[in-house]
């Protein structure tokens, strides 16, 4: 049987190790980076990315695993109690599990939490489907719980920096956009044009239509600017009523015209002109009587 190689041992050293003739011969086994491990004590990784697993790809490769085995073992880390934590390879071990076996081949690695989670990000968007929430909630969790830049991000799983900012900002969406995403009942470019809407509600009722009609990214990009042109004509025209009642008020109260100005997002400024000092003492005055 060979001998079993120890975790944290320098590259060099293992290669020395492969060039000996006569190795000493160990008493105790001794954990190696590829190993044969059991199944039942494997647990899944608590950061991985893709939550939705397709059934009839685990059930084909179940199939491949049956006549040709495992050829890519899965990656682990080592708990306590001899348990071990994957970090990636969920397809394959749920395939693994559904043919019955008993213990699958595996990478044991030391890793950290911040690790497993950086490691499993990178391995499901390197090589497996994952929909674009996914993805855009894995690169959120590498900004808020490792700390990673949109840059470091970049580099890491490599992608253009923007392309990780357009991910990200799908989970600006309402979260019934977020799951027809999911499901595939609109493409990443259809949430990217529904970003651009900030009320919710017309979020919600463009994506209906989309949906309904089958609309294009394209006919999706018209549509939400026609809405947005409507909107604003609506929001000009009740900014005006409200800000004609207001200064009409203000006017009554101060008796002297005044002007206001208030834009989409409600902020504005109100302009009380005077012709003297005499007529700035009666504004005041009047503030004053209704305090």
């Amino acid at each position: 049987m060979p001998k079993k190689k120890a975790l944290g041992r320098g590259l060099s050293e293992l290669l020395k190790d492969n060039n000996q003739t006569n190795e000493s011969k160990e008493k105790k086994p001794i954990e190696r980076n590829i190993d044969s491990l059991e199944i039942e004590f494997i647990k899944t990784n608590p950061f991985q990315p893709r939550t939705n697993f397709n059934k009839e790809k685990i059930d084909e490769l179940a199939l491949s695993i049956s006549k040709y085995g495992i050829i890519q073992p899965i990656t682990v880390k080592k708990l306590k109690n001899g348990y071990y934590e994957l970090i990636s390879g969920e397809r394959r071990l749920r395939a693994s599990k559904l043919l019955g076996l008993k213990k699958i081949p595996a990478y044991v690695k030391s890793n950290r939490k911040k690790e497993s989670l950086e490691m499993a990000l990178v391995e499901n968007i390197q090589r497996e489907d994952l929909d674009p929430i996914e993805v855009a909630t894995s690169y959120e969790k590498l900004i808020n719980e490792i700390g990673l830049t949109q840059t470091e991000i970049s580099e890491r799983v490599g992608k253009k920096r923007s392309t990780i900012t357009n991910y990200i900002r799908l989970l600006k969406l309402d979260t019934i956009i977020q799951i027809g995403i999911r499901d595939k009942f609109i493409s990443m470019g259809h949430g990217r044009a529904l970003i651009n809407i900030d009320d919710f509600k017309l979020q919600i009722e463009i994506y209906k239509k989309i949906v309904s009609k089958k609309l294009s990214v394209r006919e999706t990009e018209d549509l939400i600017r026609k809405k947005k042109g409507i909107n604003k004509k609506i929001r000009s025209k009740n900014q005006t009523a409200y800000t004609k009642t207001i200064r009409n008020k203000l006017e009554k109260i101060l008796e002297t015209p005044i002007k206001i100005k208030i834009n989409n997002q409600g902020k504005g400024s109100i302009n009380i002109p005077f012709n003297s000092q005499v007529d700035l003492e009666k504004i005041i005055n009047k503030i004053n009587e209704k305090k």
